[in-house]
């Protein structure tokens, strides 16, 4: 574990990026606390400039505190970022690690059936389920899930096409242990390291989703994400430019944080990446 950290610790990128998710999730943690109330109180007059009246990042068209929205729509964005990359992870693994295990037409019938949703874009895909569903927190989850998970099985399978063959698998095998036993027991934990750097990376990307769908309006309207208040600016942003720039910023910031940990996750995780990278 400490020959872990210290790896971690060598990129000082990933240990950047720890510090900026951190302050992320302080800010969201502590939203109540520094901005009371909801961020949907007006509170100054509308397209009030940044600095002005206690504003730090200035007030929207209607007079809400842009700086509260982006403290409470941090939780938002995470908690979607979060739930979807753990709904993701997993139907990808679950499908991917009988894909690999069994081989075979159980192998063809699962690729083919993953094929299938790569074959559509994802974003188009993730707008069509959004709208069939009517946009919700769970509608949003739930589509940024269906098009996140076909990289997670691809990656499983060859993992466990990789692992099946080892000794350690076989010995189960000869011991008498179901397959449920060998894929989660023996096999799994040896394929984590590229699902948990993959999941990093899957976080940013439902993130980024998440707020672009709000930005169109196919958000949850009773919520306040950082998509939502870019997509509020957008038709004022030469009059209120700071309505779209900072929660942007705050996007902008979250996901190369996330980035970059995945960066130092698959360093530490794998030493002979982090060897030549130093």
């Amino acid at each position: 574990m400490m020959a872990f950290f210290r790896s971690f610790a060598r990129n000082k990128g990933a240990v950047v990026g720890l510090v900026v998710l951190a302050l992320v999730f302080a800010m969201a943690g502590l939203a109540d606390v520094i901005f009371p109330g909801t961020p949907w109180d007006m509170v100054a007059a509308p397209f009030m400039p940044p600095g002005e009246m206690d504003m730090w990042l200035g007030s929207d068209s209607l007079g809400r505190d842009v700086a509260a929205g982006i403290a409470h729509g941090s939780r938002i964005s995470l908690l979607v970022g979060a739930v979807s990359t753990v709904v993701a992870l997993a139907l990808g693994v679950s499908l991917g690690a009988v894909a690999g295990y069994l081989g075979g037409f159980v192998d063809d019938l699962v690729m083919r059936f993953t094929e299938f949703f790569q074959t559509i874009p994802s974003f188009v895909l993730a707008i069509l389920l959004v709208a069939i569903f009517t946009p919700t927190i769970s509608s949003v989850v739930f589509a940024i899930a269906v098009v996140s998970w076909p990289p997670v099985a691809r990656v499983v399978r060859a993992e466990f096409l990789s692992l099946r063959s080892r000794e350690f698998v076989q010995a189960a095998e000869v011991l008498g242990k179901s397959r449920l036993s060998i894929v989660v027991g023996d096999i799994l934990p040896n394929a984590l390291s590229p699902i948990i750097v993959l999941s990093s990376l899957m976080v940013a990307n439902a993130i980024l989703l998440e707020s672009a769908l709000s930005f169109l309006g196919l958000g949850d309207p009773n919520l306040m994400t950082w998509g939502f208040l870019i997509g509020s600016g957008r038709s004022v942003i030469r009059l209120a430019w700071w309505m779209s720039v900072f929660p942007g910023i705050a996007i902008f910031l979250t996901v190369l944080a996330l980035n970059l940990v995945g960066e130092g996750l698959s360093d530490a995780l794998n030493p002979r990446l982090a060897g030549r990278r130093t």
